[in-house]
């Protein structure tokens, strides 16, 4: 058989951790469907009462599970976890429980993220940004590390951080998030380079503008000249790229912050 044929199941019998799975029009979501399609054990973490503060609200779990249940080849398996990343403990204590249930992990998505509470210089607190710093940097990283305590020595592994194109475009109003998420995309590189040594790979993407229940018809009427391909983006279009990222296939990438945004133009045409 030729080696040059792709696995139908590049992630079978790899155990993957993805945070932030609580809505199925999530980034999260598709991601974890997507990894189990291609054969992998999924442990989807999930803090319901930070969608509830959002203006889209929350899902039905039950709902989400099923429908990453759905996708489980063969005997891979699904655990479900809550927790508060706010919480300077919550990062060892999801991995801990997925170490327990699984024995090892093999692959990380860091989808999680805190919107809103938010502002521009001149409406920002020190506890706004404390917040965003503790659940969109401090978590992240804190779970890279639990993730590298754990992997055997024998077995490589793969870390996929979440950012969200501030260094392409300004955020206006999200000071500090923009902050938050700049200081993780900004530490790839140098986490990927200590973890090298463990055969682990890091890696951050950033989707781009992805609708995930937000999008309105006016909305979309302003922003769809700056889509080449003339469509806004979906969860299933970065998901593509973070399963891809977690397997053999991206054996030689690492350190590295990729875009995928569909040719997305920051600019508006005047008129």
């Amino acid at each position: 058989m030729s080696q040059l044929l792709r696995d139908q199941y590049p992630l079978k019998g790899h155990v993957i951790l993805i945070t932030g799975v609580s809505r199925r029009q999530g980034i999260g979501y598709a991601v974890a469907k997507k990894c189990a399609a291609f054969g992998a054990s999924i442990i989807a973490h999930h803090y319901q009462p930070h969608d509830e503060e959002q203006e889209w609200g929350s899902d039905k779990l039950d709902e989400v599970f099923k429908g990453i249940q759905s996708e489980l080849i063969d005997d891979a398996r699904f655990l479900e976890v809550s927790g508060d990343f706010q919480k300077a403990e919550t990062p060892d204590h999801v991995m801990n429980v997925a170490v327990d249930a699984f024995g090892q992990i093999d692959g990380l998505v860091c989808n999680h993220a805190m919107s809103g509470s938010d502002g521009a210089i001149g409406e920002l607190t020190a506890e706004m940004l404390d917040n965003h710093w503790a659940v969109n940097t401090r978590s992240s990283i804190l779970l890279a590390q639990a993730f590298a305590n754990q992997i055997p020595k024998d077995r490589e592994g793969s870390i996929v951080f979440m950012t969200s194109g501030q260094r392409l475009g300004p955020m206006p109003g999200e000071v500090a998030y923009a902050s938050a998420k700049g200081a993780l995309a900004d530490s790839t590189l140098t986490i990927a380079d200590q973890l090298a040594d463990q055969q682990i790979r890091v890696n951050t993407v950033n989707p781009g503008p992805v609708d995930t229940g937000y999008m309105d018809e006016t909305t979309w009427k302003q922003l769809q000249p700056m889509f080449p391909f003339g469509r806004y983006g979906q969860p299933e279009d970065p998901a593509r790229l973070i399963a891809w990222l977690l397997t053999r296939e991206a054996c030689w990438i690492t350190g590295q912050i990729i875009n995928t945004e569909g040719g997305f133009g920051r600019w508006r045409p005047k008129g």
